[in-house]
């Protein structure tokens, strides 16, 4: 009886717009990635065009048994969990440099038991979740002055930048720059004051650009021939059709082609083999497609209006680790949608970053989706304490 209020409990305190925006996106999305990889389900493994549809379910479905088990675990138990699941992902990386699997010049990819992760994708949330819990201490030992500013820092150093920074030596840029915007937005909004934030900053950014260059020098080059074309050909990709540009200037072919109101469902013509892998990074491209740019606007809206809720449970919320918790899930959306759509769209670098809940992908679509549970939670606790004080 007690476990079935529980669950009541549960469920009337989630935030129901974003709860429904979730819901929306994950439908929306397994739907084309059903269409966008039909092709090469066919043609590449032989089987029907379910194959990736199955596959993608999976996933989803691990995230939401995940969600299930984050709505249930109150955030008192998150310093401890914080820890274990940072040294563990660490730990993962680590091996990935005697382990790990080269794809496209990244060492990302770690197999294990037959089941193949990125590591890199769990230390998303993960650092949001131990970096909350950092703030949370440190601000009454700042403000008692038993936790000194520099030391800090460093532990916002160590719990939010070493990880990036082994991800981005394994080649994985895209990853490491979202992973370091994330940790380096969340220590300005952190509870340093401002004189002290720049002073730090700017100090870590000195030694970031000293550590790159003497990295750059050992290897003998600092970015692979295809990163370096990657950041100087995107603004004009069609110019480079037969090399760099061959993936961006598709997409561009597919988004004129949809138009306003779209081909139809599965009438895509750049899935054939021109776009490689779009069911990946590249899918929306194909969505707008077949959808019409109308969709793609509301697919944007409908992220937009995610970042707008979460933020909302941040502000709302009393809890000083539930308020980062909630922040740093919010500058992780909008890093991954300004990456990608940014990138496909021609206005930034290429960096292959996957777009939420909409892209195929297992390690990514995990780790998002618990990171949603995340800021749930911390909106379940947010709405107890509030009946809790009315009822006083």
């Amino acid at each position: 009886m007690k476990e079935k209020k529980e669950k009541v409990k549960i469920l009337k305190n989630l935030d129901k717009p974003l709860l429904i925006a979730t819901i929306i996106l994950i439908i929306f999305g397994t739907l084309s990635i059903v269409s966008a990889s039909a092709n090469e389900s066919i043609s590449r493994y032989g089987t029907s065009i379910y194959k990736y549809f199955y596959r993608h379910i999976g996933m989803i479905s691990i995230g939401i048994i995940g969600s299930i088990i984050i709505h249930r675990v109150h955030s008192k138990w998150y310093r401890a969990v914080g820890a274990l699941t940072w040294v563990t992902v660490l730990g993962f990386l680590i091996s990935l440099f005697f382990l790990g699997k080269d794809h496209r010049g990244s060492l990302n990819w770690l197999t294990i038991g037959g089941i193949t992760i990125q590591p890199s994708e769990f230390a998303k949330p993960i650092i949001i979740l131990s970096l909350a819990c950092l703030f949370d201490a440190a601000s009454k030992l700042l403000k008692e002055e038993k936790l000194g500013k520099a030391n800090f820092t460093a532990l916002w150093f160590i719990i939010g930048i070493i990880i990036p920074g082994i991800v981005i030596i394994q080649g994985d840029l895209g990853t490491g720059f979202i992973i370091t915007a994330i940790s380096g937005i969340m220590f300005l909004a952190g509870p340093l004051d401002k004189k002290t934030k720049i002073k730090h900053i700017s100090s870590l950014a000195v030694v970031g650009v000293l550590a790159l260059s003497l990295f750059g020098l050992g290897r003998g080059y600092l970015l692979t021939a295809e990163q370096k074309e990657r950041i100087t050909d995107f603004y004009n990709p069609c110019s480079k059709y037969e090399d760099s540009g061959y993936q961006i200037c598709n997409c561009f072919i597919a988004i004129n082609d949809g138009g306003l109101t779209g081909l139809g469902i599965s009438k895509s013509k750049q899935k054939y083999s021109y776009i490689p892998e779009a069911y990946t990074d590249s899918i929306f491209a194909i969505v707008i497609e077949e959808n019409g740019l109308l969709i793609g606007l509301v697919v944007i809206f409908i992220y937009f209006f995610m970042i707008w809720r979460i933020l909302k449970i941040s502000v709302k919320t009393k809890s000083i680790k539930g308020r980062y918790i909630a922040f740093g899930v919010a500058i992780y959306l909008f890093m991954h949608v300004l990456l990608n759509l940014g990138g496909l769209l021609g206005l930034l670098p290429l960096t292959g970053v996957p777009l939420p809940l909409i892209t195929y992908g297992g390690s990514f679509t995990i780790s998002f989706i618990a990171a949603i549970a995340l800021v749930q939670r911390v909106n379940i606790e947010a709405s107890i304490d509030k009946t809790a004080k009315k009822r006083i």
